[in-house]
């Protein structure tokens, strides 16, 4: 991946305005500043057109296809407002939520520069929140960040500890297909088949019930995605994904947590919430089996929610990787898979017991 430079900027808060702004630029060009940043379902949204600008490109609306295209040194990139994918030549990169018109132009999530643009352009980005905690204020009962606290608001489990029930949620489904490999495998079948392998695995080692968001190939709204998380003896939850690049190098698993974890009104960072300590033991299995792990990340992604439930959103590897997409696409290396998840699920629920004793 190329490098994105995300500048921390914690002492400057106290200094800036309650607006939201960023800086963009090519890396080692002057910064331009975008003061138009809105926050919406637990992420930033920037005009498309103010993002380009500073790297002299100039987007197009087509009125009729209901698609802004631009280009790119990969080709032409097309999004819309309808997709949470941008296409580029037949390759469908994902995003974490679609583009969405707010005050009348076309806004992409933050995670669009950070992560998608750099690649697009085969060039490094500079880019700045300078006020990461504001934004211009979005009306709260249009977005879903009261459901997800609602769904994810968990009461420690009265007892010995340990795991009484798991939610799985197998990413993407019916139209959305998620990552596409070039030998054609869909990320949406390749995360419900390793969750089907966790299932029964969960099960027959643990004995506890096991909830999947989706069982086939069908799409889910939001709130439909979380509904297993919102039964009360579910004690954590996986979201399993895959992902893709434009390059064949990179690889590996990344485990990635929501930045903070919110308990009865008191908010703690990541380091200190239980999602963190699952990512980690799913790591320590996840390597000890064998298996490459990219590292652990912070973002605050829609599937990930808010509350405490110990979350996790695993991206299980790249389907533009050779060694990564055999793992996934092979029925041993599914199983393998699983059983390095069910290995650090179950040390998180030893470690569990040991701190209720």
């Amino acid at each position: 991946m190329m490098r994105v430079w995300l500048v921390p900027v914690m002492m400057l808060l106290l200094a800036l305005p309650a607006a939201a702004a960023v800086e963009i630029a090519p890396e080692g060009k002057r910064p331009a500043v975008v003061e138009e940043v809105y926050w919406q379902d637990g992420t930033h949204f920037i005009a498309i057109d103010d993002i380009l600008s500073p790297f002299g490109i100039s987007g197009r609306w087509d009125s009729v296809r209901h698609t802004y295209s631009f280009a790119t040194p990969r080709g032409t990139a097309v999004l819309s407002p309808g997709s949470q994918f941008v296409k580029v030549g037949g390759r469908f990169l994902p995003l974490g939520q679609r583009p969405r018109f707010i005050d009348n132009r076309l806004r992409v999530p933050e995670e669009f520069v950070t992560r998608l643009l750099p690649d697009l352009l085969n060039a490094g980005v500079y880019y700045r929140n300078l006020s990461p905690r504001a934004a211009l204020p979005v009306d709260e009962a249009t977005t879903l960040d009261s459901l997800f606290a609602l769904l994810l608001q968990k009461e420690q489990p009265q007892g010995g500890g340990g795991l009484r029930a798991i939610a799985l949620d197998p990413g993407h489904g019916g139209l959305d297909n998620g990552s596409i490999a070039a030998d054609g495998s869909r990320e949406k079948d390749l995360a419900l088949q390793v969750a089907r392998h966790l299932e029964r695995i969960l099960k027959m080692r643990l004995g506890i019930p096991v909830y999947l968001s989706r069982d086939g190939d069908y799409a889910l709204s939001a709130q439909q995605r979380l509904e297993p998380a919102a039964r009360p003896e579910v004690d954590a939850m996986i979201s399993l994904h895959a992902q893709a690049s434009f390059r064949p190098e990179p690889r590996g698993i990344a485990l990635i947590v929501r930045p903070r974890e919110e308990y009865d009104g008191l908010t703690v960072e990541a380091a200190q919430g239980n999602s963190m300590k699952l990512a980690r033991h799913l790591a320590g299995s996840l390597e000890k089996a064998g298996f490459p792990v990219a590292g652990i990340y912070l973002a605050p992604l829609l599937p990930l929610g808010r509350g405490n439930l110990p979350t996790v959103l695993v991206e299980m590897g790249y389907l533009s990787n050779a060694e990564d997409l055999a793992r996934l696409t092979d029925g041993a290396g599914q199983e393998a898979l699983a059983q390095a998840l069910f290995g650090g699920l179950n040390n998180f629920a030893e470690e569990q017991k040991e701190r209720m004793r």
